[in-house]
């Protein structure tokens, strides 16, 4: 397959700098048409909704475009999809709906595996409902230990909440069987797949899933949050809003206030985005840049997790030998080379595996990163 990655990185006004961002799981830059985008939406688009005028007529299109738009790159109905300020705060507040479901004593899994993003908004609803949340744990190579998560299903859980891809170490879970196992215990699957999102297509119903979550800034586009919720679960919950907003299109009764339609142009253009780059594409050259890592790392670097590209995306938690982890990126951000450190919100993980309280490195690559970026920083990990 032919993939054209020069025209490619000439679409990312960033990458001109000459910095290599590898720090694409913490948020990936933006391609000139979605910095475009959120430009022609300020001067052409600028109203409310629900005018008579032509700017506020426009407003209304960008909105039903933008549900479209994440419909398309979900798998799903435009009524099912619900934007907000960010995944986080989606996540709070869809818990939170959903509690008012929920009584004292049910439980709620979620795993060592995760982002706190799908972990502390059930900590929170469970400290104030009194429900119960228990801790599905990871193996030692960081894939999750599905015998434990049947082993802790029971008739009382009612939501299983788990990622697609870890945010800290780029393993991917076996969603069709999580899934599986949820539903046979009459739980929902309530998927975060923020770290996902940049890396593998999604289709919300070839996966099963309840409920998704993902963030646009991670997968090219603005500072938003995106979410899908199954139409017959969306239609049975009560939403937390302003009596006159509408009930109808579906998702948009769970999206408080106005929107920020700018970064609504910024998301289509996203997705327009990736639809016209392919999916093939991007597979084959993520995976070859992370074979490259794999195979060019140092000794004196140990990577925490799986050592193939199978079962995972091209993002790696490593150590190098007697350096703590700020002082690596430190002495990489001095050669223009971006990578993370600390525990990138994935508390629970980095406890399991004893790295806290620094961490790790974190090097994460996507489409638009190069070969020479790769070998940069082996040898930058070679030399400092």
């Amino acid at each position: 397959m032919t993939f054209d990655l020069a025209g490619t990185r000439a679409r990312f006004p960033a990458l001109a700098s000459g910095v290599a961002f590898l720090d694409g799981p913490g948020g990936t830059q933006c391609p000139q048409s979605v910095i475009d985008s959120i430009s022609t939406c300020l001067v052409d688009s600028n109203a409310n909704l629900g005018g008579a005028f032509a700017a506020s007529r426009r407003s209304d299109g960008l909105v039903e475009q933008a549900h479209a738009a994440a419909a398309a790159f979900l798998g799903c109905r435009a009524e099912e999809t619900i934007f907000g300020q960010n995944m986080t705060t989606l996540n709070f507040g869809l818990t939170r709906t959903l509690g008012r479901n929920l009584d004292t004593g049910d439980e709620i899994l979620v795993t060592r595996l995760d982002h706190d993003g799908n972990i502390a908004p059930w900590l929170e609803l469970a400290h104030d409902l009194g429900l119960r949340v228990d801790f599905v744990e990871i193996l030692d190579d960081t894939r999750l230990d599905l015998d434990d998560l049947q082993r802790k299903l029971t008739e009382r859980t009612r939501v299983v909440a788990f990622p697609l891809a870890a945010n800290a170490f780029g393993t991917t879970t076996d969603t069709p069987r999580i899934v599986e196992l949820a539903h046979g215990a009459g739980a929902l699957a309530w998927a975060d797949a923020v770290h996902y999102a940049p890396h593998r297509p999604i289709d919300v119903a070839a996966l099963g899933v309840d409920v998704l979550l993902c963030s646009p800034y991670k997968f090219f586009g603005p500072h938003l949050g995106l979410a899908y919720g199954r139409e017959e679960l969306l239609r049975s919950w009560r939403p937390y809003k302003v009596r006159p907003a509408a009930d109808e299109p579906l998702g948009a009764r769970f999206e408080t206030g106005t929107l920020a339609h700018e970064l609504l142009a910024g998301f289509v253009a996203a997705v327009e985005y990736l639809s016209g780059l392919g999916w093939d594409a991007i597979l084959e050259h993520e995976r070859a840049l992370g074979q490259r890592f794999l195979d060019g790392l140092p000794d004196r670097c140990t990577v925490h997790g799986l050592d193939t590209m199978d079962g995972r995306v091209p993002t790696f938690a490593f150590q190098v030998e007697a350096i703590r982890p700020r002082e690596v990126a430190e002495r990489l951000a001095a050669r223009d080379i971006a990578v993370w450190d600390g525990d990138y919100y994935a508390m629970e993980a980095m406890e399991r595996l004893g790295l806290q309280p620094d961490g790790a490195v974190r090097a994460g690559f996507v489409h638009y990163n190069s070969f020479e970026e790769v070998d940069r920083l082996l040898e930058a990990l070679a030399e400092i």
